[in-house]
């Protein structure tokens, strides 16, 4: 429950219908020149794109995506991806920040990650689905790393509140945020730090990037639960 303290109580009430609509105006058409369309980077659909990198955003956690677009607003996280998001975010109301997230969460999508094979032929470094899975469920106890389903979720479905939904998420997206918290555990400013008390990076320091392309491997190819045990559906 301490992962609430990082987010105002507002966040807890899921916009209504109204809400939800508005937030697809928002991420489909945007907001005038200051918010472009978010499906411009990150698809119609909201599957997102290895090819620029961006994250897949269908179905995910309400609150988590609700911190994130607060994050970047504040400047907590810096886009350095596409350098957008940090603006984009801050030019958002808070009601349209919740109005987005919650558009997003209630966006019902296949759980279809990255076509390894296709990312293979492109040059891209994969890793070994087999041995991520085994980092993923039960972590490596020869480095101190535990299981990555401990907060995640069983096959990366998500345990609900700050902890994101990362199966079926773009594998170039797990590999950049992966490596981006170990950065930041180093304590490179290009970085990420907004994780909850830091458990990312300290997971991510121990990491090699071998590990990081073997989770990443498993992760975009894993299927959730279905409903109600799937933290992902538009009921919490």
């Amino acid at each position: 429950m301490l992962a609430w303290l990082l987010v105002p109580a507002s966040a807890a009430a899921v916009p209504d219908a109204a809400g939800i609509k508005m937030g697809e105006k928002i991420y489909q058409f945007g907001l005038g020149l200051k918010v472009p369309a978010c499906q411009k980077c990150h698809g119609a659909d909201a599957m997102g794109s290895d090819a620029i990198g961006t994250p897949r955003l269908a179905s995910q956690v309400y609150t988590y995506l609700y911190k994130q677009l607060m994050d970047f607003a504040t400047g907590r996280r810096t886009d350095h991806v596409m350098h957008q998001m940090n603006n984009i975010a801050k030019a958002l109301t808070d009601q349209q920040r919740r109005d987005v997230a919650a558009y997003l969460h209630v966006l019902q999508m296949p759980y279809a990650g990255s076509n390894l094979g296709k990312l293979r032929k492109e040059g891209v470094k994969v890793g070994d689905v087999a041995r991520g899975r085994t980092i993923v469920l039960f972590g490596l106890q020869s480095k101190n790393i535990p299981a990555c389903q401990g907060c995640h979720g069983y096959h990366g479905h998500s345990a609900g509140m700050m902890f994101p939904a990362i199966s079926g998420q773009k594998y170039v997206y797990l590999t950049h945020q992966l490596a981006a918290f170990r950065r930041a555990a180093r304590g490179d400013k290009t970085g990420r730090s907004n994780d909850y008390m830091g458990a990312m990076q300290g997971v991510a320091s121990k990491l090699t990037n071998k590990d990081i392309d073997d989770v990443s491997a498993y992760l975009t190819a894993a299927k959730p639960p279905p409903p109600p045990n799937n933290p992902m559906t538009p009921t919490n």
